[in-house]
């Protein structure tokens, strides 16, 4: 076992987000030390914010909406950007994508992608690379959930789902209402309910909107 599958197991329980209680993933809880963690005491050691820790409304609405509709992803390559834990690569697997990577920069991120895969029996490629500025690639589609909590994230990853859908390739965002979401350029696919945390968002649900990112 590595030093970061050991900090993931210890610091995680299983569990299933509530929109989706088919996929279980390694999660915070408020049981798990991790949920009382600052960022500033995770800095001292040098561990980057768990984003990957949380099931976020946006990703829950992304994959909710792939297993509801798996014609969206079933035989196709798909890459899930800015994966976390791995939840919407997980679901469009089940889904029957063909291949699917989930491409994240931080490494605990990875290797929770790689727990969470095997906890629900499915192949994920992962890619630690940042993909944001470059080409488009042969994927034909392309998903990102809750990732436009601030402005320079938002833009890379919006002009990357742009450049996707110029292609004619299919570019999806999950997003609950996010500051730094754009207000143009987008297709509502679906509208869901997601129960959240108060010690993570500002209300007990959020809706999560499926997005289907249009080409400028």
């Amino acid at each position: 076992m590595t030093n970061l599958s050991a900090f993931v197991l210890d610091n995680t329980a299983i569990g299933s987000p509530p929109l989706v209680p088919e996929i279980r993933l390694h999660l915070a809880t408020q049981v798990t030390p991790l949920w009382q963690a600052t960022e500033a005491s995770l800095a001292r050691f040098g561990t980057p914010p768990p984003f990957w820790a949380f099931a976020w409304a946006g990703g829950q609405a992304l994959a909710r909406y792939i297993l509801d509709h798996p014609e969206t992803v079933a035989g196709k390559d798909v890459l899930d950007v800015a994966s976390g834990s791995g939840m919407v690569a997980i679901a469009a697997a089940r889904a029957g994508a063909t291949r699917v990577i989930a491409a994240d920069i931080d490494p605990y991120a990875a290797e929770a992608i790689s727990l969470n895969a095997a906890l629900n029996d499915v192949t994920i490629g992962i890619e630690t690379r940042d993909l944001l500025d470059r080409g488009p690639a042969g994927w034909a589609v392309v998903t990102a959930g809750d990732v436009c909590y601030e402005e320079p994230m938002a833009s890379r990853m919006l002009g990357l789902l742009r450049r996707i859908a110029a292609r004619g390739r299919l570019a999806l965002l999950g997003d609950p209402g996010r500051a730094y979401l754009p207000r143009e350029g987008l297709v509502e696919l679906a509208r869901y309910t997601v129960p959240v945390s108060r010690e993570l968002e500002d209300r007990e649900a959020k809706e999560g909107v499926v997005f289907e990112v249009l080409a400028e």
